[in-house]
């Protein structure tokens, strides 16, 4: 089968965008069985593959939507693994892009439903795209966390929870866990250009305290308003950038007491700025979005 594709990115995290709102792509869906899409992982996984396909960190299927009030049905798959995941904040960016570059709507801002949650996304009059990822999640069932049997430290009144890693030369490794829909683990790092983020976060990501795996990130902070962050993607590896990394790093920032409400997140591919009052309140990311070139391929 011939598949039309576009290739976009947003501050480097890049995706393949697929539009199934003209019809069914087939295969149910591990975390879903309301949506179906025409594509097996395996496929999945040749569309991200950066030498034998197009390449992407994730392929994004923009779904039609039957339900009042949710214009469209948003779903993404890793593009190294081809499992289906529950959020993407810089793929959420992108999907409004091409929506509105393919005629699908001519609204600046539409809600869309993942598996988890319904997202609000809106064109900003500088051209970027802002996304309301909703509230963070911390109760430890719902990320999910096993923190039986660990004694966490309290800063700022969240807590810093000790995991042990293979590698590491000393003691272990201090990670605030927290969900934005999807799993996080921010460490903080004096320098991220001296993190060791391609041996700390596959092992992070696979750590049995975490029965879904998780997303590792690694946070720099230059002032309250600053940071620089790599994050180790579950099932994608190191990305250029995160959304939900970056608003998972500022979120556990903020009530660490380390960073402000608003905050300029520097990752290796662009900058993302992130905002939380706290509480219940919910997260907002704004940032870049573009399209890098369309075309077709065979599967």
């Amino acid at each position: 089968m011939r598949l039309r594709f576009t290739k976009m990115q947003g501050a480097g995290n890049d995706f393949v965008v697929l539009d199934a709102t003209r019809g069914p792509l087939s295969m149910s869906s591990a975390l879903t069985t309301a949506l179906t899409t025409a594509l097996s992982p395996a496929q999945m996984r040749h569309l991200g593959d950066r030498r034998f396909g197009v390449g992407a960190d994730q392929i994004l299927v923009v779904d039609a939507s039957n339900e009042p009030g949710i214009d469209f049905g948003y779903r993404i798959f890793n593009g190294g693994s081809g499992d289906e995941v529950e959020h993407c904040g810089n793929g959420a960016r992108c999907f409004l892009r091409y929506v509105l570059a393919h005629g699908l709507t001519t609204q600046r801002t539409v809600r869309v439903r993942t598996v988890n949650r319904v997202l609000e996304l809106s064109v900003l009059d500088n051209g970027e795209v802002r996304v309301d990822m909703g509230r963070p999640e911390f109760a430890h069932a719902l990320i999910p966390f096993d923190s039986r049997g660990l004694e966490a430290r309290d800063e700022g009144g969240f807590e810093l929870w000790p995991l042990a890693l293979p590698a590491e030369p000393s003691e272990a490794a201090e990670v605030a866990v927290l969900s934005m829909g999807n799993p996080h683990a921010v460490r903080r790092v004096a320098n991220v250009d001296d993190a060791r983020v391609g041996i700390d976060g596959p092992a992070t990501e696979t750590h049995p305290r975490f029965a879904q795996g998780v997303n590792a990130g690694f946070m720099q902070v230059l002032a309250r308003d600053r940071v620089r962050l790599r994050v180790w993607e579950r099932g994608a590896g190191e990305t250029l950038a995160c959304g939900t990394g970056a608003c998972a790093a500022v979120v556990a920032g903020v009530r660490l007491g380390w960073l402000d409400s608003q905050v300029r997140v520097d990752a290796r591919g662009g900058t993302l700025h992130i905002e939380w009052a706290g509480g219940d309140a919910p997260v907002r990311m704004s940032g870049p979005a573009e399209t890098v070139y369309e075309g077709e391929i065979e599967l």
